[in-house]
């Protein structure tokens, strides 16, 4: 199981890193200066779950998200933004994100929802420490 954070805020991917890395999930981070980097991570390398900002600087993380799935990865995603309008919501969701979560967020809600997903991902399974 390999969970990549494509977050551009460095504060807030160190905190997401040590957190999930503490609940034993190995986790990359792409130190994202432009969505195009979060891209070819995705497309170079095989991961489980994304955790995405789609507030990525020069290519939005839908445009990531977009190209994911334009190149039918089945990756689960979660999306993390400031945009919390409904709209935002079913945007990301129609576009194949897999859940969303509006920042500020709470630590223990963000990992039961990786939980889950890792879950779903792993066919249903408890995550094993």
């Amino acid at each position: 199981m390999r969970i990549l954070i494509a977050e551009d805020d460095s504060i807030l991917a160190d905190g997401l890193i040590r957190s999930l890395r503490q609940s034993d999930y190995p986790v990359d981070h792409v130190h994202v200066k432009h969505g195009v980097d979060a891209d070819n991570a995705l497309s170079l390398q095989t991961f489980d779950l994304l955790i995405l900002d789609l507030g990525l600087p020069m290519m939005s993380g839908l445009e990531v998200l977009r190209r994911l799935r334009a190149r039918n990865s089945q990756i689960a995603v979660l999306i993390l933004t400031f945009a919390d309008s409904v709209d935002e919501r079913v945007k990301g969701l129609d576009l194949g994100a897999d859940d969303y979560m509006a920042k500020p967020f709470a630590l223990n809600e963000l990992e039961a929802r990786v939980r889950a997903l890792t879950r779903r991902g792993a066919g249903g399974g408890p995550h094993r420490r």
